[in-house]
């Protein structure tokens, strides 16, 4: 791994003693997964239609402790949730009962009906204790980071040996198959193919991705280079928190793209084809939009010119041009609004406010856009006076959801992280 500053001793140490108060086992004897939250700097919302996407981890996320249970029976509680749950492995999971379980209930029991589904034999479960930061995790894909650490606990303790990219199909049928979400692959090939400093890419259409070195990037840590800014990362919290499991205008943009691609498709007679705007030529797409409805023409659009930013980007990332890559990050985060038309007002306005604030080369919602925070990449130098400003002008145009997270807690500053793993 690199050189992330997260987990640290102390916090990995907290989640082994909870682990050794329910199993009784020696702290030794306790692995925990390191789970990280991303960010998608470029190429959101297109993954869903086999567009490229970028990511990286961040110094944020979830840990899972545990052991090795004596049977099949899995037992595992929570720092952010009450209650206890409990299953065996040899249960059979059913999508359809999905909705009689509480929410947190859901991922642990997706896990295993992920490893059943692609013919995974279990017979060991495990005990124990997840952690992670339910105040700030709403855009930051946590959702995929806690249903990876169940997946890789199950594998671990069944002595399976699973690559980062059959996972990220594991863990798709998580969000798809269990959960019934229509979400594609950007968020779990963040959380596992990530590198720190790097850049991730990945064509959700072909499967193929790598890192991208940021010239900035020496003796694996950010620095100046020839007169550049280094950067850290911004996360600025709205105080929506509503999951995205609840809200129906994800899976009806969803919905919307693959008509546009289906009409544009059998236009160009190739209706053949699987329905996603991946497959659809953007020449033939700019001749004929005029056989799209409104709603369709503009998730179409933002697909096309999101996937065009991303290639710009990767190559303002490759030569460490931040002011351009910001740039790109920010005009995603327009089409995102204007044509994805995701986003509240709450949402709008941090979005706003960060692209005036200090030293911000770029910014954009973070996730799907209906609640959560926004991210932006910001000099090194002047984080903790921008991470000031968005305080004081969200408290103007937000108080009371400004008021629901704590002020030292509504901006935070971030550095890259890892991928997920097992220590």
């Amino acid at each position: 791994m690199g050189a992330s500053s997260w987990p640290s001793l102390e916090e990995i140490d907290a989640v082994k003693e909870r682990v050794v108060e329910m199993s009784g086992a020696d702290i030794q004897d306790v692995r925990v997964v390191v789970s990280p939250y991303r960010i998608c700097p470029l190429g959101a919302h297109i993954d869903h239609q086999g567009g490229i996407v970028t990511a990286m981890t961040i110094n944020m996320g979830l840990l899972l402790g545990f052991v090795p249970s004596r049977d099949a029976q899995v037992s595992v509680k929570s720092a952010q949730f009450h209650g206890e749950v409990k299953f065996s492995v040899d249960e059979v999971q059913c999508p359809n009962k999905v909705r009689e379980e509480p929410d947190w209930s859901r991922y642990p029991r997706g896990a295993l009906y992920a490893l059943q589904n692609k013919g995974h034999h279990l017979t060991k479960g495990f005990i124990g204790f997840i952690c992670g930061s339910e105040e700030h995790s709403s855009g930051l894909s946590s959702s995929a980071a806690v249903g990876i650490a169940y997946l890789l606990a199950l594998e671990r303790v069944n002595g399976k040996t699973i690559s980062p990219e059959d996972n990220i199909e594991l863990d798709r049928l998580i969000e798809n198959g269990y959960l019934l979400l229509q979400n594609g692959i950007l968020d779990q090939s963040a959380i596992l193919l990530s590198k720190y400093g790097h850049l991730t890419w990945i064509d959700c259409k072909t499967r193929k991705h790598d890192n991208v070195y940021f010239s900035n990037l020496q003796n694996g840590q950010c620095q100046r280079s020839h007169g550049q800014a280094t950067y850290k990362i911004l996360l600025a919290f709205s105080g929506l928190k509503e999951p995205l499991i609840r809200n129906s205008g994800y899976n009806t943009r969803v919905s919307e793209c693959k008509e546009a691609a289906e009409i544009l498709l059998d236009a160009a007679g190739n209706g053949y084809m699987e329905p996603l705007l991946c497959n659809v030529d953007p020449v033939f797409f700019e001749a004929h939009k005029d056989l799209l409805k409104p709603n369709q023409a503009k998730r179409a659009l933002h697909y096309f010119s999101e996937n065009k930013r991303v290639k710009q980007g990767l190559e303002a990332w490759a030569s460490g041009d931040l002011e351009d890559f910001g740039r790109l990050v920010s005009a995603s985060g327009r089409s995102s609004i204007k044509n994805y038309e995701c986003g509240c007002q709450e949402m709008i306005d941090l979005y706003e406010i960060l692209l005036k604030a200090p030293g911000v080369f770029g910014a954009r919602f973070s996730g799907a856009g209906f609640r959560g925070c926004c991210l932006a990449l910001v000099d090194a130098d002047r984080a903790e006076e921008a991470a000031a400003f968005v305080k004081q002008e969200y408290k103007k145009v937000q108080p009371a959801f400004a008021s629901k997270i704590s002020p030292a807690r509504l901006v935070l500053i971030c550095e890259p992280g890892d991928a997920a793993h097992v220590i």
